[in-house]
């Protein structure tokens, strides 16, 4: 899986439209691990279940704005901390930590337990996941649209990966990151890497030192570069 990265350009409104759908995927995150502390949400299946009951529930009507894939996307983010939690437990990692469901429940206001999963709160750095469908690129790769309820609309795509090496099938999905310096798009590619190599069959150790910059076991050695002294020469220069 490669993940390439683009910063988005768009305009103000946009902005706030896509901070919309992140604190939207925040919430479905915190329902569920809620939800798993009422016992209502037991599997996975559970976790991808309760999204369709939050977009239907007429109380919360930003869910339904928020992609369906989207949605679900985020309610594996919460069974994902929540499947680490029990793995803690079965294999004893030292911790604070209670495996029992009422034991859970009860102890919702003590002080958090290590690996326990936690409620998401506000931060800059945040981000909203889309599966394969709720964006669109087009046919340059220089433009993302999002096509769900939030309207956030298209955006610039800036940086110096090329999309057009991959089809639109192998892009799994797509992250907008909010950052402090602006918001990026992260595109998760379904990619097997090959590289040649030309195996000699020999190993070979290093041993790092000042006097040289390493020394193989075959007794050959490489100057250090001593990149500091250089440039103290120059400017006494």
């Amino acid at each position: 899986m490669l993940v390439y990265e683009m910063k988005l350009k768009g305009t103000e409104s946009q902005y706030r439209r896509l901070d919309e759908a992140i604190r939207t995927g925040r919430f479905v995150r915190n329902s569920v691990i809620k939800a798993w502390l009422d016992g209502q949400v037991k599997s996975r299946n559970d976790a991808y279940k309760h999204c369709k009951v939050l977009s239907d529930n007429p109380e919360f009507p930003w869910v339904a704005r928020l992609n369906s894939m989207a949605r679900q996307a985020h309610a594996e983010r919460a069974w994902a901390s929540i499947e680490r939690f029990y793995r803690n437990c079965r294999q004893k990692i030292p911790g604070k930590k209670r495996c029992d469901l009422a034991a859970l429940q009860a102890a919702r206001g003590s002080a958090p337990r290590k690996g326990f999963p936690k409620f998401k709160k506000y931060q800059v750095r945040a981000s909203v996941e889309y599966k394969t469908s709720g964006w669109k690129l087009s046919k340059d790769r220089r433009y993302l649209t999002f096509s769900d309820k939030f309207e956030a609309g298209t955006f610039k795509l800036w940086g110096s990966r090329d999309l057009h090496f991959y089809q639109l099938q192998q892009i799994k999905r797509v992250r907008v990151i909010r950052r402090h310096d602006g918001y990026y798009a992260q595109f998760l590619i379904l990619h097997e890497r090959e590289e040649k190599k030309e195996l000699t069959g020999k190993q070979t150790g290093l041993d790092v030192g000042l006097n040289y910059f390493y020394t193989d076991c075959s007794g050959n050695q490489a100057d250090n570069p001593r990149f500091l002294r250089k440039d103290e020469r120059q400017l006494k220069k």
